[in-house]
């Protein structure tokens, strides 16, 4: 066999072998924590609220967590056409009316295939309004229909930097038996912290359903 390929061969078992023996804790098995400062991404269930003919459905956040997650499951409503709508607040939860922009668009295709497309829907956008945000629009009362979908909220508590937040949802809604999935974007346009979030209808209650709240660090 040629010199130098049986040198090349010989450094590079020489190498892997130092390489290895210079790791601390090189096998899993022997990592027993990891360190508090670097962020996990778990999740932390905070609190859950079940609708039951509710008005609104209440949530106080602080700065605890870097991110917030509210994830709502088989929100039924109890009139026809009706919003599932949200706002923030920066005073303890005794006003909900924090100035925001965003965006809004959704696909739909119905049951019997005669009903599709995506489209943005401008009604639903907000541009610097202090409005509450429609998180799913027309849901039916029907026994059947519901929404489901979650909500972000990133770095609350920031005094710094406006607060980013997206929601995206499912809901079957209406007599066409129509399944439309939404997003959301947008930013709470404020520097002051957003301190307590309000879920409500546009009209009617939300007769049904939960919303869990988890926090991210």
């Amino acid at each position: 066999m040629p010199r130098g390929i049986t040198r090349v061969k010989a450094f590079s078992m020489l190498e892997n072998t130092a390489v290895a023996g210079n790791i601390a804790n090189a096998s899993l098995n022997n990592i027993t924590a990891i360190p508090t400062a670097i962020p996990t991404g778990s999740m932390t269930l905070l609190q859950t609220q079940t609708a039951s003919s509710s008005a609104s459905l209440e949530f106080s956040i602080d700065s605890t967590y870097d991110s917030y997650v509210f994830k709502f499951i088989n929100i039924h409503t109890s009139v026809d056409d009706a919003n599932f709508t949200m706002n923030f607040s920066t005073d303890g939860g005794s006003n909900y009316n924090v100035t925001k922009t965003s965006t809004y668009f959704f696909a739909y295709l119905s049951e019997d295939n005669n009903f599709q497309g995506f489209r943005y829907e401008t009604p639903f956008d907000l541009a610097q309004s202090t409005g509450f945000q429609t998180i799913n629009n027309g849901l039916g009362a029907s026994n059947d229909n519901s929404c489901s979908g979650f909500l972000t909220l990133s770095n609350p508590s920031s005094t710094t930097y406006v607060k980013h937040f997206m929601a995206e949802s499912n809901s079957l809604r209406n007599a066409l038996e129509i399944g439309y999935h939404s997003f959301v974007g947008g930013y709470a346009n404020t520097t002051s912290a957003i301190d307590a979030i309000q879920f409500k209808m546009n009209s009617g209650n939300i007769d049904a359903g939960d919303i869990k709240l988890y926090g991210i660090k």
